[in-house]
Order: C-alpha cells, then sequence, then structure tokens
C-alpha cells in the first residue's frame, strides 16, 4: 500500500499492512496560513531571552517524557521498529531538550575573536523559519536533535514529515503547542513532495519566507 496519494497521506503498519489512518494534505490557503504564522513567530521568537527559551525547551522535554509511552507505542505502529527501541528513542528526544535548555546559551554566547578593530566577536543570531524536511526511520528523534537547538538558538519550524509517520508528526506539533511553545514556533505542513500550486514542498522552498531548509 502506498504511503502517499493524490489526496493524503497514510499511516500503514508494516507488520501487518493494516491501514492506520489517513490524512488530507493540507490545502493551498491552509499551507499559507499556517506559513503566515511561523513567518510571524519568527518576528517575535528571536526576541525572547535564552532564559524563557530553555523554560520553554524544559517544559517540552517534559511533555513528551510524560506521553512517552503513547509515543512510543505510535512509533512502533507506524514505522514498525521494536518497542524497546521506539522507548529509547523517545527518551533521546527527552534528553536533547534537556541538553539544549540547559547548555544553549554558552554555546550561542558571543565569541571574541582578535582583529584590527578595538573589539571584534562572532555572533550567532537566528535566521527565522526553517523548513525541516524529516524522514520515516527516526521520526521523533530526526526532529527533536534539529529543533532544540534551532529552538534555543531563536529560529522556528516548520516540519515536513515522511508521509507514513504523520502520526507522530501530529504528536510532536501537540505536544509543542501543550508545553507552551508560542504558536508557530512548531509548526506541521503536510503537503507532497511536488504537484500543482503551492501546497507542496517545492514552493515552501521556494517561499521568501523560508530562511533554511534541513534535510
Amino acid at each position: 500500500m502506498t504511503h502517499e496519494t493524490e489526496a493524503g497521506a497514510r499511516s500503514v503498519n508494516p507488520a501487518t499492512g493494516a491501514l492506520l489512518a489517513e490524512w488530507p494534505w493540507h490545502s493551498e490557503a491552509e499551507t499559507e496560513r499556517r506559513l503566515e504564522g511561523v513567518s510571524a513567530a519568527a518576528v517575535s521568537w528571536r526576541r525572547v531571552p535564552m532564559a524563557e527559551r530553555a523554560a520553554r525547551l524544559r517544559a517540552l522535554a517534559d511533555g513528551l517524557e510524560a506521553e512517552a509511552e503513547v509515543l512510543a507505542q505510535t512509533l512502533t505502529a507506524e514505522m514498525g521498529k521494536v518497542l524497546a527501541e521506539s522507548r529509547a528513542e523517545v527518551a533521546k528526544c527527552v534528553w536533547v531538550c534537556r541538553h539544549y535548555a540547559e547548555h544553549g546559551a554558552d554555546l550561542l554566547a558571543p565569541t571574541p575573536v582578535q582583529a584590527a578593530a578595538r573589539e571584534s566577536w562572532v555572533s550567532y543570531e537566528p535566521l527565522g523559519v526553517v523548513l525541516a524536511i524529516m524522514p520515516w526511520n527516526f521520526p521523533y528523534w530526526q526532529v527533536l536533535r534539529f529543533a532544540a537547538p534551532a529552538l534555543m538558538a531563536g529560529n522556528v519550524l516548520l516540519m515536513k514529515h515522511a508521509p507514513n509517520t504523520q502520526g507522530c508528526a501530529e504528536h510532536v506539533a501537540r505536544i509543542a503547542r501543550e508545553s507552551g511553545l508560542p504558536a508557530g514556533c512548531l509548526e506541521l505542513a503536510r503537503v507532497p513532495v511536488s504537484g500543482p500550486g503551492s501546497a507542496n514542498v517545492a514552493a515552501l522552498i521556494a517561499d521568501r519566507r523560508v530562511a533554511a531548509v534541513t534535510v
């Protein structure tokens, strides 16, 4: 059974072939609404102090930890990883959020450098909206290993996840909202790789509001 159709994405249990869920593609209007949301969030999130960003990352870690079993069960059902490995992946995501919450400010501190000027330094500034095109094999870890440092650095995330792990993607986006991350800081775009109109990956990459892409 294909995981991507003209109508949307499908989550299929690879062990049984059973259809778990169908996820319709976001329309052009919905995709535009989400782009506008992450674009607005990028302007405000970059101004949030490091201490508050760290607090939101810790809350995200707590949310992931509280729902670890639900997350692991969804992961195993959607992509076939054994349950012990799914639980370990969720635990690693909790760790990475707490790691950057604790160390992010030091890692991002301006670094003095020698130059002809009286004072010179390297400063780390947010890029803005980062489009994250995520794979199916580590559907939580591949998101959080990027999202934790990117959010700490003042960027926001527009996530295009693999079509067969949309349940995992929904969990991440929901827990981000429930943990107190401002609207638009971690948003889901359910679009195909290509196709007519502007609701596809090719159009998102070309959009002027997207500052960078990670794969």
